[in-house]
C-alpha cells in the first residue's frame, strides 16, 4: 500500500464527522511520544534496575508498595476531575498541557540513579521517582482517552481514530525499543540516563502539539461532582466497566513476557539486538491491521473479534513455549504469525472504554468520565508493575538461581562474563512466553460476559447527547440491558 494511500485513508474525514485532519494529525502525535515513555518504562525498567544489582525481590518489592500510592492518587484523580472546572471551561486539555511537562522530567529521574551507591540509597530513589512519575501519567491517561467523547459524539469516528492512532502508538513503541535497544546494546554500550533523556526530548516534542490543535466540542449538561462513595457505587453499577477490567487485570498481569524482552534476546538468543529483528518482521502486520481494523469492526462487533484473536493468542503462545527456543526459525516464524492476533488485541484494548462511559451514563443519568477513565490509567498502570514485579519475583528466589551483576549496558554485561544456569534460563522462557498465554486464557473466560455491542453504544450516545429520548433509545436495543429507568 502506498504511502500517499496510507495518509489519505487517516486524515481525510469520514461521513459526518466533527474533527479535522490537523487536530487527529496532534491526538495521533500525542500517543507517538507518549508511548515512546511508557516503552521505556514497559520494556527497559526492569532491564534497568537488574543492570543497578539491585536484589530482584527488593525491587518488585517495591514496585507493588508504589501502587499502593497508585490506588490512592488514581481514586483522588478520579474525583478532582470530575470536580474541578477550570476557567476556561475546558476539562481535558489543561491537564494534558501540565502533565506534558511533568512526563518527561519525572522520567529522567527515575533512570539517572546513581550507579555505585547503596541498595538503600537505589531503592529510595527508585520509590520516589517512580511515585513521580506514576502521578504525572495519570494526570495525562485520564484526559487524553476521555478528551475523545468531548471530540466526537460518532461511535464510528471515535472508532477510527482509536484504530489510527494505534499506528502512531506503535511508531512511538518502535523508536523507544529501537533506539535504546540499540543504543545500551553490547554493540554500543549507553547507558539508560542518556537514553531517557534521548527519549523524553523526542517525546516532548511529539506530545506537545496536542495541547494547542486538539478541541473539546461536546460537553455534557449537567455533571455531578463525586465523592469516594459515590464513585464506587458508580463503579458497581457499571457492569461492564468491571467485566471488561477484570478480564485485563489477568491479561496485563501476566504479561509479564515485555519486561524481559532484551534480556531473553540477550540470554536465549545471544544477542540484545535479536529482539529488533522479532519486532521488525511484526510490525508489518500491525500497520496493515490498524488500517483494516475499522471496517472489520464496522461489519462484526469488536468484543467478537476481540475473543476471537485472544484464543488464537492463547493457542499459539502455548505451542511455542512447548517447541522452545533452541530453533530460531520456527521461533520467528511462530512469532511472527502469533503477532497478528496480538496487533488486533493491542488496537482494541481501550476501545471499550469509552463504551463503559457512555453505557455508564445512559445507566445511571450521571457524567463520570473521570471515573471511568480513572480506572483505566490504573488498571494499566497496576498490571504494568504488577507483570514486572511478578517476573522480578520469580527470577529472585533461590531456586532460579539468578546471577545478578551491577552493569552499565550490555556492553558491559558481555565483558562481565556473567553465566546463567539452563534452569535459570528454562524459567526465564517460562516468565516470557508461558505465563502470558496463561494470562490470556483468563482473560477470555472472563470478557466471555462482556456482551455489551456496539450498535447498543451508538444507540446510547444518542440518547446521551440528546438526539433521542431514553424511551427511543430503549426502544432501539439489540437486547434488555439491566438499566434503570
Amino acid at each position: 500500500m502506498k504511502i500517499s494511500s496510507i495518509a489519505k485513508k487517516v486524515f481525510v474525514n469520514g461521513e459526518d464527522w466533527s474533527t479535522e485532519p490537523v487536530e487527529r494529525a496532534s491526538y495521533y502525535s500525542y500517543f507517538a511520544g507518549q508511548n515512546m515513555i511508557y516503552t521505556l518504562f514497559n520494556v527497559c525498567l526492569t532491564t534497568y534496575l537488574l543492570f543497578l544489582g539491585i536484589d530482584p525481590i527488593k525491587s518488585a518489592t517495591v514496585m507493588l508498595v508504589v501502587k499502593v500510592w497508585d490506588a490512592v492518587n488514581d481514586t483522588l484523580f478520579g474525583v478532582i476531575f470530575d470536580s474541578i472546572k477550570f476557567k476556561s471551561g475546558k476539562k481535558y486539555l489543561p491537564w494534558i498541557r501540565i502533565s506534558t511537562i511533568l512526563i518527561p522530567i519525572a522520567t529522567i529521574l527515575t533512570f539517572i540513579i546513581p550507579a555505585g551507591s547503596s541498595q538503600t540509597v537505589k531503592l529510595a530513589w527508585f520509590a520516589i521517582a517512580y511515585i513521580l512519575w506514576d502521578t504525572a501519567y495519570t494526570l495525562c491517561d485520564v484526559p487524553i482517552f476521555g478528551i475523545l467523547t468531548s471530540m466526537s459524539q460518532s461511535i464510528d469516528e471515535r472508532n477510527t481514530i482509536q484504530s489510527y492512532k494505534s499506528i502512531f502508538t506503535y511508531a512511538g513503541v518502535g523508536i523507544t525499543s529501537t533506539l535504546a535497544t540499540v543504543l545500551v546494546s553490547e554493540k554500543v554500550g549507553m547507558n539508560y540516563g542518556m537514553i531517557s533523556v534521548i527519549i523524553c526530548v523526542v517525546a516532548f516534542a511529539l506530545m506537545s502539539p496536542a495541547s494547542f490543535k486538539l478541541k473539546e466540542r461536546f460537553h455534557a449538561e449537567s455533571e455531578e461532582t463525586f465523592t469516594i462513595r459515590s464513585m464506587f457505587s458508580y463503579l458497581f453499577k457499571n457492569k461492564y466497566l468491571l467485566i471488561y477490567y477484570i478480564g485485563i487485570f489477568f491479561y496485563n498481569s501476566l504479561s509479564i513476557g515485555n519486561a524481559f524482552t532484551l534480556y531473553v534476546s540477550y540470554y536465549l538468543f545471544n544477542s540484545a539486538l535479536f529482539s529488533l529483528l522479532v519486532g521488525a518482521i511484526g510490525t508489518v502486520p500491525q500497520l496493515l491491521i490498524a488500517l483494516w481494523l475499522p471496517k472489520l469492526i464496522r461489519k462484526y462487533d469488536k468484543m467478537k473479534v476481540n475473543r476471537v484473536c485472544l484464543l488464537l493468542y492463547v493457542i499459539l503462545s502455548f505451542i511455542t513455549w512447548a517447541i522452545g527456543y533452541g530453533n530460531v526459525v520456527v521461533y520467528i516464524i511462530l512469532f511472527t504469525i502469533r503477532s497478528i492476533p496480538l496487533s488486533v488485541l493491542g488496537l482494541e484494548m481501550y476501545m471499550f472504554t469509552p463504551d463503559c462511559a457512555e453505557y455508564g451514563r445512559f445507566k445511571t443519568g450521571t457524567e463520570a468520565k473521570g471515573i471511568t477513565f480513572a480506572v483505566q490509567t490504573f488498571m494499566a498502570k497496576l498490571t504494568g508493575s504488577i507483570s514486572s514485579a511478578l517476573g522480578l519475583f520469580i527470577l529472585g528466589l533461590k531456586s532460579v538461581g539468578w546471577q545478578v551483576v551491577e552493569v552499565g549496558s550490555f556492553q558491559e554485561l558481555e565483558q562481565s562474563g556473567v553465566t546463567q544456569t539452563p534452569h535459570a534460563l528454562n524459567m526465564l522462557w517460562l516468565i516470557f512466553m508461558l505465563i502470558p498465554a496463561i494470562g490470556g486464557l483468563l482473560a477470555y473466560i472472563v470478557w466471555l460476559f462482556y456482551d455489551l455491542k456496539d450498535k447498543d453504544v451508538q444507540v446510547m450516545i444518542d440518547c446521551n447527547t440528546g438526539k433521542i429520548t431514553r424511551e427511543q433509545a430503549l426502544s432501539l436495543m439489540s437486547k434488555k440491558y439491566d438499566i434503570e429507568k
